[in-house]
């Protein structure tokens, strides 16, 4: 008996869910970029209303640990601790291109890799590489992308791309064993499956010391128009 709050901030897309037992009770989800540092703290309450109210005690938190948008990930995994501190439960982080590679596992052929992109600035992407067991084929790397990107994996097996970062992509990656998968983003959703087995698995995080997987160090960058 378990049940989860999962917290997905990774990209444009902020969502909760909470869930029992591997079924999802509420699910609170936007697309709207941006809207993370508003929207979040009202879909908890939210959720932490509807569990007080049912009398439903959190076992743990989950959260997407990344890579993704600084701001994003800064926001969710700050909620996240924040709330399994407050709680006094143990933190679940599932990595982002995970969540989004278990979306579509049973959705592809077999031998097909799957390649969750997500976008980093131009033509670079955070990109990591799964078989359909989701067993890891190689790491999260930021690459650069271009017509010959990832063409010794392709003259091999299918790979389908898919996320945020892959949109890009598509037009410079030509190859004819690339699937473009549209519309696949990670959310709250989609993260329950993946928590249940690490809470059974007892396979949790420091809530004093978790950091989300930046991959990259943030840039600040300065408006153009800015008037000294």
């Amino acid at each position: 008996m378990s049940v989860l709050l999962s917290i997905e901030t990774a990209t444009e897309v902020c969502s909760c869910a909470l869930s029992h037992n591997g079924e999802i009770i509420i699910n609170k989800e936007n697309h709207r970029e941006q809207s993370h540092a508003t929207l979040l703290g009202v879909f908890v309450d939210e959720i932490m209303r509807f569990a007080r109210k049912n009398d439903l005690h959190i076992d743990a938190i989950a959260v997407s640990s990344g890579p993704g948008s600084y701001t994003g990930l800064r926001i969710g995994v700050s909620e996240a601790k924040g709330l399994a501190y407050g709680l006094n439960v143990p933190l679940i982080a599932i990595p982002t291109p995970k969540i989004m590679a278990s979306i579509i596992k049973d959705k592809v052929e077999e031998g097909t890799l799957l390649c969750p992109m997500i976008d980093a600035r131009r033509m670079e992407i955070y990109a990591t590489f799964f078989d359909i067991s989701l067993n890891t084929i190689r790491k999260t790397s930021a690459d650069i992308v271009d017509e010959n990107s990832y063409r010794e994996l392709l003259d091999k097996q299918k790979i389908a791309f898919f996320g945020n970062g892959a949109e890009k992509c598509k037009s410079v990656i030509q190859h004819p064993s690339a699937l473009f998968i549209p519309n696949i983003y990670p959310q709250a959703s989609a993260m329950i499956p993946l928590a249940e087995k690490a809470f059974d698995e007892k396979d949790f995080v420091n809530v004093a010391y978790f950091e989300p997987f930046y991959l990259k160090e943030f840039v600040a960058t300065v408006p153009k128009n800015k008037i000294l």
